[in-house]
């Protein structure tokens, strides 16, 4: 995969100038798959994209809906590991595998993504993770991501919001709030991770209580995992962005929000215009509802998501519930001429739900 390797190489992650060697690492992945997973080359049904030479091309790849590989385990050589999605109310996950290249190429991707946005600093930071630890056994992505995402800056401490109960996981928010109390009297800054759904009930609880924090200077918020079964609940950004300084004093510009999924482990990382710009190791392509032909950009649409990264599952291009808008990169302040994602919302979310709890059943209860 000499032409992968090429491309997750390449300095910039949003250079502009990768459209062919990005159309080529992807029909050489392409190539791969066809020789390597039969189930694949019988989704392909004798397709042949050799002579392509247009990134438009990619469109035509075969497309793969997110929700078949909950169905249907996907294998298309060795692989080093795995990682699965959180899984829907049936219990079913995607199984993604990574062999050592791809884990390398997405390792090279996520420093170079980082560095670019200024999440990555040497100033040691306890870690306040709106989430679960990862095991041995739990090998959900979000789960890992925002674990991995805590090697972004030295680590002081580590603490998980998610506890094993009886019940299941459930949120310690008191136990965080002890934590917040502690860590205001001292100079180390704080970085939260994780879901935004769990970040931002803290927020309402905190304010609830009159419980206002003022963090150390170079405190963050790192959100990422989406807002799963609490979509209802989702706030608009600019309600987060101000409950997130009146109840810890972290200012907007230290909020940063990461997209991206299991079956595209592409990292997708908001510009300071909070925008997803498109980096150079993947593509998007918004496709109509009901022709599932692409559409142009500015007008809403399915989210296909097209990576070379991995050639252990065929994840190269994969069809999601997202609803969302590509706009021209030019409509963005922050100097990116990439173009960006604006995710509208979720195709029938009622079959989505990764745990049974609600937010009112979450906040409930909470005694400060």
């Amino acid at each position: 995969m000499k032409l992968r390797r090429r491309l997750f190489a390449t300095k910039d992650p949003y250079d502009s100038n990768t459209a062919d060697l990005f159309l080529s690492a992807c029909k050489e992945n392409f190539s791969y798959l066809l020789t390597h997973c039969e189930d694949y080359k019988k989704i392909c049904k004798g397709l042949d994209i050799d002579s392509a030479d247009d990134i438009k091309s990619v469109a035509d790849l075969p497309v793969i809906p997110t929700m078949l590989f909950k169905q249907h385990d996907f294998r298309s050589g060795r692989y080093l590991f795995t990682m699965t999605s959180s899984g829907t109310s049936s219990g079913r996950k995607s199984v993604i595998r990574f062999e050592l290249s791809a884990a390398l190429a997405a390792l090279r991707m996520s420093l170079k993504v980082t560095k670019y946005h200024g999440v990555i600093s040497l100033r040691p930071c306890r870690y306040i993770i709106m989430g679960f630890k990862p095991t041995r056994t739990v090998k959900v992505a979000a789960a890992r991501t925002a674990y991995l995402t805590t090697f972004l800056a030295p680590a002081v401490s580590r603490k998980f919001i998610l506890k094993q109960t009886p019940e299941g996981l459930k949120p310690d928010f008191e136990s965080i709030i002890d934590a917040l109390r502690k860590y205001e009297k001292g100079k180390t800054p704080v970085r939260f991770m994780g879901f935004p759904s769990y970040t931002f009930f803290l927020f309402r609880i905190l304010e609830e209580k009159n419980l206002l924090f003022k963090l150390p200077k170079g405190s963050k918020i790192l959100l990422g995992g989406g807002w799963k079964q609490f979509y209802q609940e989702a706030a608009d950004k600019e309600t987060f962005y101000k409950l997130a300084k009146k109840t810890l004093g972290i200012e907007e510009e230290n909020i940063v929000e990461f997209f991206g999924a299991v079956e595209h482990p592409i990292l997708y990382c908001d510009c300071k215009d909070h925008h997803f710009h498109v980096p150079i190791y993947s593509n998007i392509v918004i496709r109509d509802p009901d022709s599932l032909e692409p559409v142009e950009n500015g007008r809403v649409g399915l989210v296909n998501l097209i990576s070379p990264l991995t050639k252990a599952t065929p994840i190269l291009s994969i069809m999601t519930d997202d609803l969302g808008i590509l706009h021209n990169g030019e409509e963005c302040s922050c100097g990116v001429k990439t173009p960006y994602l604006e995710i509208i919302g979720r195709v029938a979310p009622e079959d989505i739900k990764t745990c049974a709890a609600g937010a009112a059943d979450i906040l409930k209860g909470v005694n400060v």
